[in-house]
């Protein structure tokens, strides 16, 4: 029976349930959106300090923020502590250009809870008492090297003797235009301390563009009604009346307009302007806000002494006008909370730890709050507004100037929302593997919107993120339309339709990778960087030293990795067309020629039989160099592999003959093609980019410690390379590349990133699904030692669950409370305040597993979900067959 959240789940995408959410971005300045400088200089045109005097074209930001789907009417919160030099209304970080390992969030806040639906959504924002130590990060972090950690929030001591204020916000719905807020503040320290709170209201600015796309063309308005009501009226989103329990001290009333006369030097329009709040507090400026009271942006004012262990809260509530009911009723938030519990309790094995259950929780609750609002019309960004300045002539021709057709205005899963706030292909595929087990229909929606004739190019390129649409991320779209389709349905009542519709556009996304990454039509592929950043001697993605050419293992095992992908869901679309079967078997015969390419059939393979590995060549000056430095890159072509069941190809009758007939007529290609040896009755057979032996010299280099195996899960650069480090010299120039576990050693790619050692979630999810794979078709016929010379034998199933185990762990408590993402941080093993907040990092150290990078990326690091269910499925089959 389902529950009340799944019932409302079901409901379809664009119902009233779903109008209001979190999607409120958390840093709409610094990006390529609100870039219009003349050379692309995102971070320095539009910077934090910016922010908050200056309207934003394309979206919003705020803190911990709720607004509805098209981002008209925003919440938010602002908060001084009387020692801030800016009012905090948004989360602050260090741009690229400041940090020493690129761009970074400089704030403490984690979220808790939330529903698909966004009917309770939970986070925790921790706020010094200090003054924030704004110029003290950026110069930390200036003038350490890149040998050195970022440096922090909790590292300038701002949280010792826990003087900081822990601020909950949480969201509850009474209906679906009946939002309950609240705001719990607890001051942690040892002393009363001083607070203001500013909830705040804004519309997003929509009128001082002379924009052909926003629906509407009226200026909206707000105004005070009561002394504790706020009548908002806008021309599509009707009206919504803000209401608070408690009367504040002032109402503030201002227009959500940039401050010219700050930035610019100019005149402003007039007096009341996007940053009036913070002049009136904090610089005390009284005419800075409207004595009318009324405007486009207003927020309610409150003062607080908060005893030392108090908490004091607040409540508001945003619903249409004239509703019944009480303003906060924690009736509401109760109910709410229970219906989030009863559904997560079926989303969650019942088997899992109290721990792991904590863990997929805020995981779950990380993948909703990172859904956002995103608006991007290339066309019109590349051309300017009718009421502002013409951009330079310049951009015509540089970002993103062949993607006019790309119009994004929609709600989209973020990467994170900080650091990347900003859809990016590759991720969102990710992300979806675990919303399809909380959110089918957003699950499935988000794959099929990114393959719409008003996201992919009309060459079939997907684009891969803002900063440079043209970029070559992996082509996982197919296996997550795959995984997709399987995981939200059971066979013989899955969504066919879904299927067809994605399967039909990803044959154009296909096509795009043959004619563009195969230059020499032999089956090896390039294709660049290819969501690897810097693990490469050079930058993959550039022109090569001395103009050689790349040919790739990763990107030519990618494709294989696709064609297979593809030619199972053409065997799954031929149960009920017979077209599809002629595609399932042109995705057979590729895959068996990327099979030979790869695999040095024609002398030419990128298999190195004395390494046992996998191997990027370079043709330069007329010769071929193997580029043997063990990475990821080896390891990808493990993914490629499918298993195909005697009894669904003999329901197949066009694609059965096919297939005999080529491995028939084709004998040097029926070796690729393994049977099931093991099997009495011979059932299933493999197609797999590695043959057995090469498999498992493959996987003795995966398992072993003193190379890919960490304690928490596969690195993406063999650890031998730290003692070792590959050299290559080209072009007059020594090219090197060594194991670094940490944050990146290099500036390519922004430094933001690295792929020289840590452990990133994503592949590591990939190569296990695979391993559980072999498993199945090998079983006992094929054990390795795991580690690699421990002595203890197991199935490739059974390292799958090996490897499952050790990602989980990077999340949960060891004997002594330590979780390992955050490293021997002792706030997060005995502070009770602390101890079980989690972040979800983008990627984690090789050698000891502390989170790194974006600290907020729990799109593709909430595939821990995933493995916390094998976990539970394995101890469950323990347990029945005891």
């Amino acid at each position: 029976m389902q529950n009340v959240e799944q019932v409302r789940a079901a409901l379809p995408l664009d119902g009233l349930w779903r109008r209001w959410g979190t999607y409120l971005p958390e840093r709409q300045w610094g990006t390529v959106r609100e870039d219009y400088s003349e050379k692309g200089e995102a971070w320095t045109s539009f910077s934090h300090d910016d922010a908050r005097s200056r309207a934003y074209r394309w979206g919003e930001d705020g803190l911990l923020g709720w607004t509805d789907r098209q981002c008209r009417l925003c919440f938010g919160i602002a908060l001084w502590n009387h020692r801030d030099p800016i009012l905090k209304e948004r989360l602050f970080g260090l741009s690229g250009p400041q940090g020493n390992h690129g761009e970074d969030v400089k704030e403490c806040y984690y979220y808790l809870d939330a529903t698909p639906t966004h009917s309770y959504a939970k986070a925790l924002y921790k706020y010094p008492q200090a003054a924030f130590p704004y110029d003290r990060l950026i110069a930390e972090n200036r003038k350490a090297g890149r040998g050195a950690r970022e440096f922090d929030l909790e590292d300038t001591g701002v949280f010792d003797e826990d003087r900081y204020f822990d601020v909950f916000v949480e969201y509850a719905k009474a209906g679906p235009n009946d939002t309950r807020i609240r705001v719990s503040i607890a001051n942690r320290g040892p002393e009363k301390a001083a607070l203001d709170l500013l909830p705040s209201l804004w519309f997003r600015n929509t009128w001082s563009w002379g924009s052909l796309h926003e629906d509407g063309s009226a200026k909206p308005v707000m105004w005070k009604t009561a002394a504790n009501t706020v009548r908002c009226e806008h021309e599509t989103l009707g009206v919504v009346e803000w209401t608070v329990a408690q009367a504040p001290a002032e109402w503030l009333f201002t227009e959500n307009e940039t401050n010219s006369e700050r930035l610019f030097k100019h005149a402003n329009a007039q007096p009341y302007v996007k940053d009036a709040f913070h002049r009136w507090l904090i610089d005390g400026d009284k005419s800075a806000v409207n004595p009318q009271l009324r405007g486009t942006k207003a927020a309610a004012v409150y003062h607080f002494e908060i005893p030392a262990g108090e908490t004091v809260t607040w409540e508001g509530r945003l619903s249409e006008a004239g509703a019944d009911g009480e303003i906060g009723s924690d009736l509401v938030f109760e109910e709410r909370q229970r219906e989030g519990q009863a559904f997560y309790a079926s989303a969650i094995p019942e088997k899992a730890t109290s721990d792991q259950t904590l863990i997929s929780r805020q995981a779950y609750a990380g993948l909703i709050w990172t859904k956002q609002f995103y608006y991007y019309v290339v066309r019109d960004w590349l051309s300017g507004d009718a009421d502002q300045p013409t951009p330079p002539d310049a951009r015509k021709r540089g970002r993103n100037s062949e993607w006019r057709h790309l119009h994004a205005r929609e709600i989209l899963s973020m990467p994170d929302k900080w650091e990347y706030p900003w859809f990016a292909a590759w991720d969102l595929a990710f992300h979806m593997i675990p919303f399809a087990r909380i959110d089918p229909l957003f699950a499935k929606q988000q794959l099929i919107v990114l393959l719409r004739e008003w996201y992919m190019h009309p060459n079939g390129q997907l684009p891969a993120y803002e900063w440079e649409f043209c970029d070559v991320n992996p082509p996982v779209h197919a296996w997550a339309v795959w995984r997709v389709y399987k995981i939200t349905g059971e066979r013989g009542a899955r969504d066919r339709a879904f299927l067809e519709s994605a399967f039909q556009k990803l044959l154009l996304n296909f096509t795009w990778w043959v004619n563009r990454k195969d230059s020499e039509g032999n089956n090896l592929f390039s294709g660049g960087f290819l969501g690897l950043d810097n693990i490469g001697v050079f930058d993959r993605s550039r022109p090569l030293p001395g103009g050689g050419a790349l040919q790739q293992a990763d990107g030519t095992a990618w494709m294989g990795f696709y064609c297979l992908t593809m030619l199972a869901m053409a065997l799954e679309l031929a149960r009920e067309s017979v077209a599809y079967e002629d595609m399932a078997s042109k995705f057979f015969e590729h895959f068996i020629g990327i099979t030979e390419a790869l695999n040095h059939f024609d002398g030419m393979g990128l298999w190195d039989e004395e390494d046992g590995f996998y191997y990027d060549h370079l043709q330069l000056e007329g010769q071929r160099h193997v580029l043997k430095s063990r990475s990821m890159v080896g390891l990808i072509p493990l993914l490629a592999v499918e298993l195909l069941e005697d009894a669904d190809v003999a329901k197949l009758e066009g694609f059965e003959h096919r297939m005999k007939w080529f491995i028939k007529n084709r004998p040097e290609s029926s070796r690729l093609i393994t049977r099931c040896d093991h099997c009495s009755v011979q059932t299933r057979s493999l197609l797999a980019l590695p043959a057995k032996a090469r498999l498992e010299r493959v996987v003795r280099r995966l398992l072993d410690e003193s190379e890919f195996l960490s304690p928490q899960g596969i690195r993406s650069l063999s650890a031998a390379h730290g003692r070792e480090p590959f050299v290559f010299h080209a072009g007059g120039e020594e090219h090197s590349i060594s194991y670094s576990p940490g944050d990146s050693p290099s500036g390519m790619f922004g430094g933001n990133s690295n792929w020289r050692g840590p452990v990133w979630f994503p592949i590591n999810y990939l190569l296990i699904e695979a391993l559980e794979k072999y498993g199945h078709f090998y079983g006992r016929d094929l054990m390795v030692e795991c580690p690699s010379g421990s002595g203890q034998m197991m199935t490739l199933g059974e390292v799958a669950c090996f490897l499952s185990r050790r990602l989980v762990s990077l999340f949960e408590r060891d004997e002594t409370g330590r979780r390992p993402c955050f490293g021997p941080e002792k706030r997060h093993i005995n502070d009770p305040h602390w101890k079980d907040l989690i972040l979800f990092h983008e990627f984690f150290h090789g050698d000891n597993g502390r989170g790194l990078g974006a600290s907020h990326q729990t799109g593709w690091t909430a595939l821990v979900t995933r493995c916390i269910e094998d976990l539970a499925a394995e101890a469950e089959s323990k347990r029945a067959a005891i």
